[in-house]
């Protein structure tokens, strides 16, 4: 098991899988509760023009992705306040547009193909160069900076903005600062699980996570466990057995969310029926004021004389 160590791209490759398995959590926990899910999917197809612009100028495809995905996601932002009736045909374009544009870019560039998408597209472990893990590991250390470290007023705005901004917070600041970091986060995990099937990695832990936990703080840590399991498990799975390592981890994240689901449904029909239970038995409690009574001869009784049946 261990002599997929001795290789130094699987070493690379293991490196940014943990780190994706951090950050997609760290970032969906709150594109969750926002309920929009599908808003790195959407990033995706943006950022693959972002990957064909690295080809076609001979930059790193990995920054010049978070440049163009980052503006993408501003513009979605922008879509949402503005858009009003014409905001779901607006995305639908900047979406579509992200893809045909990097279709068309790749295609224009020397030393680019519709292969180099592909790589982009599902996730490549062979792929993983040096200078990648230096990029992803900035832009992880970015993204959970900003995840942890403004969580309350992240989750402030995405539970309720017009309460946040009746409190003082710049909501429009952090919605902004927000949708960035899922841009960064969906350039992170493009060179492990793709950029077609990212937004799954930063859903389906989350959700799998809520199964079985209550509160913030404790569906965030075990999302961000699950994340690093499935995606150390599933890069290892596609080591040994040849398989795309983007579908090997959404596979084993969207097992574990079944497995979370048919494990939390019982504990919760017991806690169910153990509330009810206690709800119907009967509340002894003191009047204020009774007078004591000396129970009658034969009588006899585990309550005191001051119980009295409410």
């Amino acid at each position: 098991m261990l002599e997929i160590l001795d290789y130094a791209f699987m070493q690379r490759a293991l490196i940014a899988a943990a780190l994706v398995g951090i950050t997609a959590p760290a970032v969906g926990i709150y594109l969750v509760q926002r309920r929009q899910a599908i808003m790195g999917d959407g990033i995706g197809h943006v950022a693959l023009t972002g990957v064909a612009l690295g080809f076609l100028t001979g930059a790193n495809p990995v920054w010049t992705a978070v440049a163009v995905s980052a503006l993408g996601a501003i513009l979605m932002e922008l879509i949402r306040w503005y858009g009003k009736t014409r905001g779901d045909l607006a995305l639908a374009m900047l979406f579509y547009g992200g893809m045909a544009g990097g279709v068309l870019l790749i295609n224009l560039s020397p030393t680019g193909s519709n292969a180099n998408l592909t790589t982009y597209l599902f996730g490549s472990i062979t792929t993983v160069s040096p200078e990648d893990v230096t990029a992803i590991t900035c832009l992880a250390a970015f993204v959970v900076l900003i995840t942890l470290g403004l969580r309350r007023q992240l989750f402030a705005v995405c539970q309720d903005e017009e309460f946040a901004r009746v409190t003082g917070l710049p909501v429009r600041t952090l919605n902004l600062l927000l949708a960035v970091t899922a841009a960064v986060t969906v350039t992170v995990a493009m060179r492990v699980v793709g950029l077609l099937l990212v937004s799954a990695l930063m859903v389906v832990p989350v959700a799998a996570a809520q199964q079985a936990t209550r509160g913030f703080a404790m569906t965030l840590a075990l999302a961000v466990v699950i994340g690093v399991v499935v995606t150390l498990s599933g890069t290892v799975f596609s080591f040994y057995e040849d398989v795309p390592p983007g579908a090997s981890i959404v596979v084993l994240a969207i097992a574990v969310f079944a497995a979370t689901t048919a494990l939390a449904a019982p504990l919760a029909r017991r806690r169910a029926r153990r509330a009810a239970a206690e709800a119907e038995e009967p509340c002894t409690l003191p009047l204020p004021g009774a007078r004591a009574t000396a129970p009658a001869p034969g009588a006899t009784g585990a309550g005191g004389p001051d119980d009295v049946l409410v």
